[in-house]
This record gives C-alpha cells, structure tokens and sequence, in this order.
C-alpha cells in the first residue's frame, strides 16, 4: 500500500471522509449543510473539507453510484481534480436531471475522493509515429 500525506482541515463540525468498506478505493465525502437543487440546476455543494496532498499526486472527486442513480443526481466534471497545490474547500458541483426539487441533505455522502498518483508530461513538437487505427475516430472500432 502506498502512502499518501492528506491533512484534512474542516470546518466546525464538517464530516471526515470515510472508507465505508475494508476494499473501498473512495472515502466518502459528505455534505456540510442543506441545500436544495432545482430541476435541471447545477450547485455547488459545499463539505467543509479541505485538503492537503502531497506534491505528485492528486484527488478525484466522483460520483457515488447509488447516490447518484437513487437521486437522479448527476456530478459535473466528474472526476473533478483537486490538485497538490489547492488549499480551498472541497465544493461538489451537482446537477438535477428530474424534473422536481432535489434536497441534499446536511450529512448525506454526496461523493467519493479518490487519490492518484499524477505523471507529468513533457511536450515536445515532433512527427507522430503511424499505427494501425491513424485518425480514426469516434465509432472507427465498431462502437457507436
């Protein structure tokens, strides 16, 4: 298992995330306050967390799957990146897709944070080598 340094600061009284199970690859995040979302908006909703990731690695805000499909409760820019140099707090952009008022609510886990190790490319301007797809595109595999 590698070792990542988080330091977690939160807010008074704002939830920690949490692993839910021994195998989860996401800790848990939870909504810092009540908010409510209409029909076909996006909100920021608001943890309370903020973090600290040490150089080299990133977190990944995602969707929870349950959450998400028991709500009709989509996560924008999802995975969201928060990167090692980031000290604001964790807000979860969300959006409504029903057609009614969505209510999060204050300790409801409305997301997951997961942690990756972030490789930095160097670019550099030079003929690309061929290969068997080329340009091929969306569908060009049979897919769409």
């Amino acid at each position: 298992m590698k070792k990542i340094k988080v330091k977690i600061f939160t807010e008074s009284r704002a939830p920690v995330p949490v692993y839910m199970t021994e195998g989860a690859s996401g800790a848990d995040l939870f909504a810092f306050e009540d908010t409510v979302i209409k029909p076909k908006e996006a909100v920021l909703v608001r943890t309370g967390v903020r973090i600290e990731i040490e150089d080299g690695y990133e977190c990944q805000v995602r969707p929870r799957s349950g959450y998400s499909m028991k709500n009709k409760i989509l996560i924008l820019n999802s995975p969201g990146t928060i990167d090692s140099d980031y000290r604001g707090e964790i807000k979860v952009i969300m959006y409504n897709l029903s057609d009614e008022s969505f209510s999060v609510k204050k300790n409801d886990r409305i997301a997951q944070m997961v942690f990756a190790e972030v490789i930095k490319a160097e670019f550099i301007s030079e003929k690309l080598e061929e290969s068997a797809r080329g340009e091929g595109g969306f569908g060009h595999t049979g897919g769409m």
